[in-house]
């Protein structure tokens, strides 16, 4: 009998205990859900949320931070898309714009100004460099040329007396006039270049000294190319086109090429550029296939250099695009950012098409009358870090 009543109040025990339990949770979680109530209804804080809106991609971008950086957006429309062949080239200088200047007698080489190296500005009929032989065995070329012009000077006028009289015939007239005629031609070519340090040669077109050929004291033959001197005005771009292109090269019109050491993109239509011609084979070495245009030079293209080329051929309509700044790049994925409001903006990932260093045609991700982001880019990406943080906790 004992046993059965203590087995009785061990059970009692047991519910009054869980019953206690159950009530201790209850009041647990109405007080934790009280606090958080309270904490969210009443110290300003909006949790899970980045805007009024509750969109988790906005950006906020205030105008006057727009007006600061120089923010500026094009509106997304269809439009003439040229189709693009992006290869290499290198510039070279027009033919007529550029003369060789060589030596016009045998000797040693001595620069005018010894300071004279490219790029150095000359003048027509300037003097470039003196060519001496006065001290080689040889002899001095327009010492000879000057002996052997008087000599036959005097021969020609002894024989137009005897002719006359009938002392020498008139082919032998002939032969001493002929050997005067040829002195006279070789010492008046040098004679106005002439001078007591030796002949001088000169540059015969205004321009700039492109490269130096000899150096100070080199012994130079007549004929021996001494320095390049270039006008600059007209150049040319020489683009090299892969052979996969080649049925495609007869619709090329024009180009936008960069040079490798300035990111300015130069446009062949702003430079009164044209097409010269283009190849109607692939070198056998090479495998690519020559188009040549030619340009004004504006006068910080350097004759020489390689550039980026970017050849346009037929163009497309109705194709959707947008400039290059308009662009970011991360992790291979490109974004471009979307103007949603006066002050609210979107981080939009597009797929690219074909570019021509100015535009991008965008195959995906944009639609007609979208703005985008042109100018100040890099500055909403910026501002897209602080725009995710919860409010409340900006410090």
């Amino acid at each position: 009998m004992k046993t059965y009543i203590a087995t009785i109040f061990i059970i009692i025990a047991a519910l009054l205990s869980g019953c206690h339990s159950n009530q201790s949770t209850k009041d647990a979680h109405e007080h934790v859900d009280g606090e958080e109530h309270e904490h969210t209804e009443g110290d300003g804080h909006n949790h899970g949320k980045t805007s009024e809106t509750g969109h988790s991609d906005e950006i906020v971008f205030t105008r006057a931070q727009a007006e600061a950086v120089g923010l500026t957006t094009e509106t997304v429309a269809p439009g003439t898309f040229s189709q693009v062949i992006k290869t290499s080239g290198q510039i070279q200088a027009s033919q007529g714009d550029e003369v060789t200047i060589v030596a016009t007698s045998n000797g040693i080489v001595s620069f005018v100004n010894p300071s004279i190296t490219e790029g150095t500005a000359v003048h027509p009929g300037e003097a470039i460099v003196t060519v001496s032989a006065k001290n080689l065995p040889e002899g001095d070329p327009a010492a000879k040329a000057k002996i052997a012009y008087e000599t036959a000077q005097k021969e020609f006028q002894r024989a137009e007396g005897l002719v006359k009289d009938n002392i020498i015939s008139a082919k032998e007239y002939e032969q001493t006039r002929l050997r005067y005629e040829t002195a006279r031609t070789a010492y008046e070519a040098q004679a106005s270049d002439i001078t007591a340090s030796g002949v001088q040669v000169t540059s015969p077109i205004r321009g700039y000294i492109k490269n130096r050929l000899v150096s100070q004291g080199d012994y130079v033959a007549v004929g021996q190319a001494i320095a390049t001197v270039s006008q600059n005005k007209r150049l040319q771009l020489r683009a090299e086109v892969s052979e996969n292109y080649f049925k495609s090269i007869r619709n090329i019109s024009s180009a936008h090429f960069k040079m490798a050491y300035d990111n300015t993109l130069y446009k062949l239509s702003d430079l009164n550029g044209r097409l010269l011609s283009f190849g109607k084979a692939s070198d056998g070495q090479s495998f690519y296939i020559p188009v040549t245009f030619e340009f004004d030079n504006i006068g910080d293209i350097i004759p020489g250099s390689f550039t980026e080329v970017y050849l346009l051929s037929a163009a497309q309509n109705d194709v959707l695009s947008v400039p290059v700044s308009a662009l970011t790049e991360e992790q291979g994925l490109y974004f471009v950012y979307l103007q949603w409001d006066e002050e609210e903006y979107r981080k939009q990932e597009v797929r690219l098409g074909q570019h021509d260093g100015e535009r991008v045609e965008i195959l995906s991700g944009l639609k007609t009358g979208e703005k985008v982001v042109t100018q100040g880019v890099y500055q909403v990406k910026l501002a897209a870090t602080s725009s995710v943080m919860p409010e409340g906790h900006s410090h």
